[in-house]
């Protein structure tokens, strides 16, 4: 069922946008596949859909592959829609515009940085924890070449 899932969601967001885990909740009801909001979160997640900007200004759900781009590009991308970051001891935290923490942190994810041991996002807030007080601050500098201004 997962994976039947899985194929509809990637199918779905290449015939349509999709700008939110709500729309894409829906148009999987539409097709007769019952889920959860906290479904569709980890289905997001587990199939790395990232939000990459649309020729009308908007962000949309798109698979990594189907972008085809390698994760520091996607992650140069989504980077326009952090607002901040800093750390505090071994925690990174990035704040983003509402609904594109999730994407971003996913990028980050997939970037497989051996100083980071887990992420949680929010709706627009990522929590990096880092392995030590200076792989954080480092990870910090490094990431904020990203933040457009």
């Amino acid at each position: 069922m997962k994976s039947g899932r899985h194929k509809r969601i990637l199918e779905i967001i290449s015939e349509q946008p999709i700008d939110t885990q709500d729309e894409l909740l829906n148009r999987l009801m539409e097709s007769g596949y019952k889920a959860t909001q906290a479904t569709i979160s980890r289905d997001i997640k587990d199939l790395r859909l990232v939000k990459t900007l649309g020729a009308d200004g908007k962000y949309r759900y798109t698979s990594a592959a189907a972008a085809n781009t390698d994760p520091r590009s996607s992650l140069s991308q989504l980077f326009s829609s952090v607002v901040s970051m800093d750390c505090a001891q071994n925690i990174v935290v990035i704040k983003t515009y509402s609904g594109m923490a999730s994407a971003v942190c996913a990028s980050l994810d997939s970037t497989e940085n051996r100083e980071i041991v887990g992420t949680i996002a929010g709706d627009d807030t990522i929590f990096i924890a880092c392995r030590t007080n200076e792989s954080a601050a480092v990870l910090t500098e490094s990431l904020k070449q990203y933040i457009v201004k």
